[in-house]
């Protein structure tokens, strides 16, 4: 047997094997991609105070990373199709694993953040490769079932990061939740080197790279705007973000209108079952990333866990997408992907709803439930999704397809951080405001309280601080009158303390249970959309005729079933080669009878007509 896996998948005449296994790599290495921020919401109070961090440090710590990873996704995945997928996935691991290095090293704000946007870069080239070589690897009727399993990796990477960070820093520092990344990601490569055959687009044209830098500006500006606008106010480098983020959007999709061979064709955006997917996936993260971030804080600041216990208590969400994720796999092909999908979205809708209920005198059981239910809506909701988004993109295209649906996860996680948070900021400044009126509390020091929870304690322990101060000069006073005096300032600071630091814990409770309300708002708003978007099973034959040619988005006539239905599937197909031509008439042809075979919703199910056909391999 060859140490290295050199046989590419597409000259394989039967399913790869050890697939299951390669599986296992890609699955492991979207792992350490995704527990890179959530691991990092436990360690950011270590990392903070040994560095000194500001608050805007820290907030570009965690989004350092975020801005090249959104921004480049759908330019490398496309040089991945055409050059090497498993390449692709190889050198970003390289390179993340490089950043990674780097950022236990260095012991500055700038450096770490340098690191982290360098871990950013390879994520960009490691996400979409997980995704296409997966699709490349497993053949149609098994596909469904592995993008479950990759969709369960991403739910349990969102729990298991605050887990294995906290056992971590229980005995170690915060740059050991940089170096925990190195060994895995070593493993990884071994394992795709071994394991994951080579695989690349058999017919690829040129490369629309004016067409990629355009998506890398407006995309990248999009989350620089997002990011800058909320959290630091809407200066003139939020403005500037903004409008170039609006110019690079309008110039991209002119642009790739035009092109011949578009990075990617956005007449994809005008199908029902694509634009509602992507939607569904950016919503879900939103909601998802949002809830985590304030709940892991609710967690260690106002409920008193360490970043250990905090991993532990998320945990029931972890095991709630893996079970999420089984009953997609039964319920999606009997029941269609709309049903499956709109379902997820409101359990995930109730479980914010839920979250809604919290104040001063919750305690974690108050917070089982709601994780179990957003875990296994996780799970339901975006298998289908990503299933989907998949299956509307040649096999020419697979890099592409696995970016669009990574960007829209990516977008919608930011977007979650920034709106949720933006709320939850301002809810808490506005109750603490009101908790602490009357109490003589400096301006000063209100101001200072109001910038974060754990601001808010930090205040809190300086004045209990300052009483136990006091108490010792007390003690330690010759004069009784003074004694007494300082005694009494000292009871009084001591009063003034656990008012304080039980006025932060209420204030952050009710700005949880607040921005639970709004969350639950924008995803059950979007659930709706999300509903009216995805077509329904019983009307596939009806819709057939508008769906479009998933290789460059062209209208099939595949309800009527005539010659010039079938014909243009075929033209929707050029440049894939002469197979894919066939493949592409014969998938009109059965797409009129009822017979199309729909991404995750098994054979036999017509979902908006959709004709997939795959580039000829060799």
């Amino acid at each position: 047997m060859r140490l290295v896996m050199n046989e590419p998948v597409e000259r394989m005449d039967r399913p790869y094997a050890r697939r299951w296994w390669a599986l296992l790599v890609l699955c492991l290495s979207l792992l350490i991609i995704v527990m890179a921020n959530t691991a990092l919401t436990v360690a950011a109070p270590d990392m903070t105070r040994d560095l000194g961090l500001s608050s805007a440090d820290l907030q570009w710590v965690i989004d350092g990373y975020t801005v090249p990873y959104a921004a480049l996704m759908l330019l490398l995945g496309a040089i991945g199709d055409k050059y090497s997928r498993r390449g692709a996935l190889v050198l970003g691991l390289v390179v993340f694993g490089g950043g990674a290095i780097a950022g236990s090293l260095v012991d500055s704000s700038t450096g770490v953040i340098a690191a982290r946007a360098v871990m950013g870069v390879g994520a960009a080239l490691i996400m979409p490769a997980t995704l296409s070589l997966l699709a490349a690897t497993f053949p149609r009727a098994e596909r469904a079932k592995a993008i479950v399993l990759w969709t369960a990796t991403a739910g349990l990477a969102i729990a298991a990061g605050p887990l294995v960070a906290g056992a971590l820093l229980e005995h170690h520092g915060w740059s050991s939740t940089f170096l925990i990344n190195v060994p895995i990601a070593a493993l990884a490569i071994v394992g795709a080197l071994v394991l994951v055959p080579p695989s690349r687009a058999a017919h690829h044209n040129r490369i629309d790279y004016v067409g990629g830098l355009l998506s890398v500006v407006w995309i990248g500006s999009l989350v620089y705007m997002i990011i800058e606008g909320p959290h630091f106010g809407w200066g003139v480098k939020a403005v500037t973000a903004a409008v170039v983020a609006g110019a690079g959007l309008v110039l991209f999709v002119l642009w790739e209108l035009r092109h011949p061979r578009p990075v990617i064709d956005v007449r994809r955006f005008a199908h029902r079952r694509f634009a509602g997917s992507n939607l569904a996936v950016a919503l879900f993260f939103l909601a998802v990333f949002g809830a985590f971030y304030y709940l892991t804080q609710h967690l260690q600041f106002v409920l008193g866990y360490d970043a250990l216990d905090t991993g532990v208590r998320m945990l029931p969400l972890a095991g709630a997408v893996f079970v999420g994720s089984a009953l997609t796999g039964y319920l999606t092909p009997r029941v269609g992907m709309r049903i499956t999908v709109t379902a997820g979205m409101v359990g995930g809708t109730v479980a914010l709803a839920l979250l809604t209920r919290v104040d001063a005198a919750s305690a974690y059981g108050d917070l089982v439930l709601p994780l179990v239910m957003l875990g296994l809506a996780i799970g339901l909701a975006l298998s289908p999704c990503t299933d989907a988004i998949m299956g509307a993109f040649p096999e020419a295209e697979l890099g592409v397809g696995g970016a669009v649906n990574d960007t829209s996860l990516e977008l919608g996680g930011s977007l979650g951080i920034a709106i949720l948070g933006s709320v939850l900021a301002s809810s808490y400044s506005s109750h603490l405001a009101d908790a602490t009126a009357g109490s003589k509390l400096p301006a000063g020091a209100l101001a200072t309280a109001q910038d974060s929870v754990g601001a808010g304690y930090a205040v809190a322990q300086g004045i209990g601080d300052k009483a136990r101060q006091l108490g010792e000069q007390a003690a330690h006073s010759a004069n009784a009158e003074q004694a007494a005096q300082l005694k009494a300032q000292a009871g009084q600071l001591a009063d003034g303390a656990r008012q304080m630091a039980d006025a932060v814990g209420s204030s952050f409770s009710d700005a949880v249970a607040h921005t639970s309300l709004v969350g639950a708002v924008i995803l059950g708003v979007g659930t709706v959309l999300v509903a009216v978007l995805l077509p329904r099973k019983a009307r596939a034959e009806a819709e057939a005729g508008t769906g479009i040619e998933a290789g460059t988005g062209a209208t099939v006539d595949v309800e009527a079933g005539n010659e010039a239905g079938a014909e243009a599937g075929v033209e929707a197909a050029t440049g894939a080669g002469a197979d894919a031509e066939a493949e592409a008439r014969v998938g009109a042809e059965e797409a009129a009878e009822g017979e199309a075979e729909t991404e995750g919703e098994g054979r036999g199910e017509a979902e908006a007509g959709t004709v997939t056909p795959r580039a000829a391999v060799s």
